[in-house]
């Protein structure tokens, strides 16, 4: 039952926390990562075991409990914004395959406005609380775009005086 938890809970973070999952494959602690948060349910798989629930059922209670702190996603959460307030950049960043690291850097750039507004399942769907990334995210592409164009200019005049 362990390996089938470790297995659905990456599967579950690669699906709908894939920026929690780069962080850990940057520090080479995915499998320590995962056994450690699987060892957490054993109390709650043995208890449903001794009650004589099926394997099915115990695996869906722990991977509830397991799951419980990655919602919501922040990822998703970041993407859907993206996807429908700055569709162009959305799409540029999908065709330019940096999608995942710029939004798990944007998640990084809104984490104090998520901490401040408690974001969770209860409040997700508040309108100030999207309206709040919505600007926190249009500032992160506005900087963005201004170190770009900055490092482009620096390029230019680097280049000019070569010749």
């Amino acid at each position: 039952m362990q390996g089938t938890l470790i297995n659905n809970l990456y599967q579950y973070i690669r699906a709908n926390n894939p920026d929690i999952l780069l962080n850990l494959e940057e520090t080479g602690s995915v499998t320590t990562y995962l056994s450690d948060k699987v060892s957490s349910v054993d109390f709650l798989y043995k208890q449903l075991s001794t009650e004589g629930k099926p394997a099915y059922i115990i695996e869906e209670l722990c991977m509830n409990f397991l799951t419980q702190d990655l919602k919501p996603s922040r990822y998703t959460y970041i993407r859907s914004i993206l996807e429908a307030e700055f569709e162009l950049k959305y799409k540029d960043l999908i065709e330019s395959g940096l999608l995942l690291y710029e939004v798990s850097n944007m998640i990084k750039y809104c984490q104090p406005v998520f901490d401040d507004l408690n974001f969770s399942e209860a409040n997700e769907d508040n309108r100030f609380l999207r309206y709040a990334i919505t600007g926190v995210i249009k500032e992160y592409l506005d900087n963005v775009t201004s170190e770009n164009m900055s490092d482009e200019l620096q390029q230019s005049a680097e280049t000019k005086r070569q010749y």
